[in-house]
């Protein structure tokens, strides 16, 4: 019987039009509040539930927004996924997940397709060069860019650069002069921030050796940097992230190579295994929980036709943990 309740049955009990029910389910802020009164009386009174659908329909809206990530397997995109969704459904909204693999090409035409489907979107360190994602940032209004710069799109970003300063300072505090950055994705503006720190740290400290090597972002990538890193003798390792820095650290161990007494190992982000690693990853613990708080609040101003909010960057903390010491006495 309840599923047979229409909008007339609503209006026809309530005597009013179902014009006015219409606009009190979809919580029009201008009609009467004795008329809401009255509507939402009905309504319980008959078991009346708006469908969600119709609801939709009747404002233009899907209350769904899409959340476009790069590697949906990456735990702290993860992280940045979870919170954002749980805030988003406190304000009634629900969430699309797109993962692009990594594959930059893809990025636009997945980040156009979801956004067809939904309200807006949300790109998290998308990896499209610059001149594509102004290209496609019109189009996929409302949005906004997690850990990315972008020209009309409000922005959340962590400070990449000064979490590998921080990095670098601590293993030159420790003794280390030789040193080895396992480069993340090209194309990625967060590992061009860190090539920019490590450019930074080489001005202020001359006596600093530091070399970089193409690498990736996941656990295989790291172990197979195992080679690469016994061949450039290094007597520390900057991974791009905790998952580079595990996958190194499990090729160290198969090969005897012990840490950190024979060689440092810090990774970056501070994902929950990082202090569970044998030893625990010394890295740079990035506030992913807050940003995906952020974001939202964001899309939610864009959504409800606010001010846009400022750039916001919020700055990772060192956390030193033992797969760091000072260097071979040789």
């Amino acid at each position: 019987m309840t599923a047979k309740l229409r909008i007339s049955d609503v209006a026809k009990h309530a005597g009013v039009s179902p014009a006015t029910v219409s606009r009190v389910m979809n919580g029009n802020p201008k009609v009467d509040p004795a008329l809401v009164q009255r509507v939402q009386d009905a309504a319980a009174e008959l078991g009346y539930t708006a469908s969600p659908l119709a609801r939709s329909l009747a404002l233009g809206k899907t209350q769904t927004v899409a959340v476009l990530v790069p590697d949906l397997g990456n735990p702290t995109f993860q992280a940045i996924l979870r919170t954002l969704s749980r805030a988003a459904a406190g304000d009634g909204y629900h969430v699309l997940v797109a993962d692009s693999a990594e594959v930059a090409a893809d990025e636009a035409a997945l980040a156009l397709q979801a956004r067809r489907r939904t309200d807006g979107v949300v790109l998290v360190a998308p990896r499209m060069p610059d001149d594509e994602l102004a290209a496609a940032l019109p189009r996929l209004a409302p949005a906004v860019l997690v850990n990315r710069g972008g020209d009309g799109a409000p922005v959340v970003a962590a400070d990449y650069g000064r979490g590998l300063r921080e990095l670098i300072e601590h293993l030159r505090m420790l003794g280390h002069r030789r040193l080895l950055y396992l480069a993340g994705v090209p194309g990625s503006a967060s590992n061009a921030r860190r090539v920019a720190a490590i450019a930074e740290a080489r001005a202020a400290h001359p006596d600093l050796d530091i070399a970089e090597a193409p690498c990736g972002t996941g656990f295989a990538d790291g172990s197979a940097a195992v080679a690469t890193v016994r061949a450039h003798e290094a007597t520390a390792v900057l991974a791009y992230n905790d998952l580079v820095a595990m996958g190194l650290l499990s090729a160290l161990h198969e090969e005897g190579v012990a840490v950190p007494h024979e060689v440092s190992v810090t990774g970056f982000d501070d994902i929950p295994f990082a202090r569970y690693t044998t030893p625990p990853l010394t890295t740079a613990s990035v506030p992913t929980d807050r940003m995906g708080e952020l974001a939202w609040s964001a899309m939610r101003a864009l959504l409800e036709d606010d001010a846009a909010a400022p750039p916001v960057v919020l700055a990772p903390t060192l956390a030193v943990r033992g797969s760091t010491a000072p260097p071979p006495a040789s």
